[in-house]
């Protein structure tokens, strides 16, 4: 087994080859390790397995198949963890300044481990928000063979005989604060919306980076798709194992597969499943770890010209699972491929290409989740990036299911999320209004917000299209209307969001991509003159760490200078 996959070559041969790694080996014998287990490669599995919530607690089993996969092909898998913050239980308080920050510390503290053990591959499986992106990064930014696999959706719940997920509960509380539900039904509500385990079940962020993964390539053709509860998922799990031996015998790594084509792959997939506006903040924070230069302009231009072609949640009208019914994430690329809207050389984790993998797939007639990509739900993706005298670093919202594209109203600031939530709790704003919620950004918040408390409230008390609101924090991938986030540059660095003052007239066009605020250069100028930063309350710790790195949203909040300041990359070492 040493020669076939080349152990003289892989990182692994510093701790289990020679007799100066004798210490080494003694600890990997404590643990049961035979003699051939340890001149055998070493194989990180990573999970973000914990109890904090449904996304994560089917991981430590999947784990385990996915050890037996890598066993069956001749590696010796080790099993690790890593933190992950689920904004579901974070959203709407101080909790979820920590959720973007989890990111970087899923990324980091993967790298570390693997450094620190001399791993040679990785299979990695996450299922909140930011962790399926802080493993995807960790697999660039190391370099050594890599396989991705979601831990998959929850089931859908039912209230009243419709569907529903995790938002419905959200925008139950707007519904009860406007007298619209009882107190009982909300109670009914919230027991019956999360059945099962596995991530939130619309087309919010978890299943918008479960898709990416498959598109980009990092993860095997269908494993984004059965529902965490499904025993159907062993298979995959099964199957990334011996694919991340493969990937290790064939020396293909992750940046020969996370390529510029591979990421505008990714975003076509975004933006025709109408996927979450973060999208456009892990992408770019993807690249990054590459060194490629592919930032929200880069993300926003693929969102143009790709057809929004699946009618998923928040938007439309079908949940993850039916999405995986119909076909799932294959059939979405397959029709994407059909219309010249993908690029079919990119290589994946099969070893085979996109065109390749997708040879077989046929989009099914007896379905209205996928469109056909000469019949979209719109010629124009679901999420579409703003630029203007507002954001001149970019903005973004999600148009997926909306018909009115074009809002003008007046600004009404608010320094914090918890203002604006007082605000729409007590009714205390007006149609037409444009709610400002700014500090709140990368550094700001620190740690970019999202803000799925204040939009569901809002379309909770029937305002979500009679109001707009803008932010340079982050939205959930379950908001939905005219809210948009990510405006740069942010408050905390003087940007022009913090310059606004109540009534002023802001102007957002999606069909022209534009945000815009009538103020002349002069007056802009003479505020930024006048304005002050301010700090915030955190002056230590971890969240005070991170404001004192992390770059704009535009590149996608990263916090070190990334692959193009490399001397040496891991993989090599």
């Amino acid at each position: 087994m040493t020669k076939t996959y080349g152990k003289s070559k892989l990182p692994s041969r510093h701790v289990t080859e020679g007799p100066e790694r004798a210490p080494h080996r003694s600890y990997l014998y404590a643990m049961g390790i035979p003699t051939s287990g340890i001149h055998a490669p070493l194989v990180g599995v990573a999970t973000t397995w914990n109890e904090a919530a449904p996304c994560n607690i089917t991981l430590g089993r999947q784990a385990q198949v996915v050890k037996k996969g890598v066993a069956s092909a001749g590696g010796t898998p080790r099993e690790f963890t890593t933190i992950t913050v689920t904004d579901g239980i974070a959203m709407g308080h101080q909790g979820m300044k920590s959720s973007l920050v989890s990111r970087e510390v899923i990324a980091d503290s993967v790298e570390l481990t693997m450094r620190g053990h001399c791993y040679d591959a990785i299979v990695g499986l996450a299922g909140c928000d930011k962790s399926l992106p802080g493993l995807m990064m960790a697999m660039v930014r190391l370099n050594v063979p890599s396989v991705f696999i979601y831990g998959g959706s929850i089931l859908p719940g039912k209230f009243k005989g419709k569907q529903v997920t995790v938002v419905d509960v959200f925008e139950g509380v707007g519904k009860h604060s406007n007298g619209a539900m009882s107190d009982e039904d909300l109670e009914e509500l919230e027991k019956a919306a999360c059945p099962s385990a596995g991530s939130c079940g619309g087309q919010f962020t978890a299943n918008t980076m479960a898709c990416v993964s498959e598109a980009i390539g990092l993860a095997l053709p269908g494993s984004a798709g059965a529902p965490a509860p499904y025993e159907s998922r062993d298979a995959f799990a099964f199957e990334s194992g011996r694919a991340v031996m493969e990937l290790l015998k064939n020396k293909i790594r992750p940046r020969d597969i996370v390529t510029r084509k591979a990421l505008e792959n990714a975003a076509a997939v975004v933006a025709a499943t109408g996927g979450s506006t973060n999208g456009a903040l892990h992408l770019p924070a993807i690249a990054h770890e590459c060194g490629i230069d592919f930032d929200i302009h880069a993300v926003g231009d693929i969102f143009k010209r790709t057809p929004y072609l699946a009618d998923l949640m928040p938007g439309g009208k079908y949940t993850a699972k039916d999405l995986y019914e119909a076909g799932g994430v294959e059939a979405v690329m397959k029709t994407l491929l059909d219309g010249g809207f993908l690029h079919g050389d990119c290589i994946t984790v099969t070893g085979k290409t996109v065109a390749e993998n997708l040879k077989s797939i046929k989009l099914r007639g007896d379905q209205d989740v996928i469109y056909p990509h000469n019949k979209p739900l719109r010629s124009e993706g679901g999420v579409v990036v703003l630029g203007g005298n507002l954001a001149p670093e970019g903005a973004i919202v999600k148009v997926a299911g909306m018909s009115n594209l074009v809002f003008t109203g007046t600004a009404r600031c608010f320094d914090s999320e918890e203002a604006c939530f007082a605000a729409v709790d007590k009714k205390q704003y007006k149609e037409g209004d444009v709610l400002v919620i700014r500090y709140e950004g990368p550094k700001g918040g620190p740690g970019m917000r999202e803000m799925l408390s204040t939009t569901a409230a809002l379309y909770g008390q029937g305002m979500g299209d009679k109001v707009a609101l803008i932010t340079d924090g982050r939205f959930s991938g379950g908001t939905r209307g005219f809210c948009i986030g990510h405006v740069g540059p942010e408050a905390a660095v003087g940007g022009p969001i913090a310059l606004l003052k109540d009534g002023d007239k802001i102007t957002i066009d999606a069909t022209k991509q534009t945000i815009h605020v009538e103020i002349s250069d002069a007056e802009l100028e003479q505020r930024h003159k006048a304005w002050q930063p301010r700090k915030t309350d955190y002056q230590s710790g971890a969240l005070w760490k991170y404001a004192q790195g992390v770059g704009p949203a535009e590149k996608g909040a990263v916090t070190h200078p990334g692959a193009k300041s490399e001397t040496h990359v891991y993989a090599d070492i």
